[in-house]
């Protein structure tokens, strides 16, 4: 069952939603359990209950998930969620093509994917929810970067050695500014089909990126309620300025090299 409680709003609940967090202790190690509780607190602030579950490996999957979750991890973190994975990796695959919404992060981004190849040359299947394939390299691509999205500009951390490359019809998240995004070449990063988004964005991405908080939390609420999504005004001042004045910090660094 989950570590997390659940989350009561005072007063007259608009509805409640069910947000499933993927393996929160073998896969959150860049701080990305930050995006569950961003999601969690969101809902709140925009009058809604939320349930936060935390699925472990061999845990029951719920029938009610209306958001999944998933982090980062080291390579041990991903051998250990391999099975289990494949054990709910229809369900997942069934949610993602009825329209639930989904955040992959890092390591989670790359099993949402069609394939791994190891730097062996091994080949390990993922779940095909993105159309994505990753290879990895003795590089590592680290720092802040920037992305223009249909969410408007967002700033992360990045920290892989992963080499994601798109399909031909993938659409991919954002648009590169600054860093290195999903391989260091095409200028693409992570990828998004219908509600579901990968990214390699750490940080955690959504504290600082409210407006894609409030993409997922929409689609979710409409999922959970059968009704459109009625937000509250919410002051993002901080986020907002932390964001802009780091926009401006990495986008004026890679004018200057």
């Amino acid at each position: 069952m989950s570590e997390f409680a659940s989350a009561r709003t005072p007063g007259t609940s608009k509805g409640t939603v069910t947000l499933v967090h993927l393996y929160p202790r073998e896969m959150s190690i860049y701080g990305d359990l930050g995006n569950t509780r961003a999601l969690a607190s969101r809902l709140r602030w925009h009058g809604y209950d939320v349930e936060v579950v935390g699925h472990a490996p061999g845990d029951p999957w719920r029938d009610d998930v209306d958001l999944v979750m998933g982090g980062g991890g080291q390579d041990s973190g991903q051998a250990r969620v391999e099975s289990d994975l494949e054990r709910i990796g229809g369900r997942l695959v069934e949610l993602a093509a009825d329209g639930c919404p989904m955040l992959a992060i890092c390591g989670m981004y790359q099993l949402f994917g069609n394939a791994f190849i190891t730097v062996e040359g091994q080949r390990l299947p993922g779940l095909g929810i993105l159309d994505v394939t990753t290879t990895g390299n003795a590089k590592r691509m680290i720092g802040g970067i920037v992305l223009d999205t249909e969410f408007g500009e967002v700033v992360g951390f990045e920290n892989h050695s992963g080499s994601t490359v798109l399909g031909p019809e993938q659409r991919p998240f954002g648009r590169v500014r600054a860093g290195q995004g999903n391989n260091g070449q095409d200028g693409t990063e992570g990828a998004i089909t219908g509600h579901v988004v990968g990214t390699y964005l750490h940080g955690p991405i959504l504290p600082a990126n409210p407006a894609l908080a409030d993409a997922l939390v929409g689609w979710a609420v409409e999922r959970a309620t059968g009704r459109a999504f009625e937000p509250e005004p919410i002051d993002d001042t901080y986020a907002d300025h932390a964001r802009t004045r780091q926009v401006r910090r990495l986008v004026a660094a890679t004018r200057r090299r």
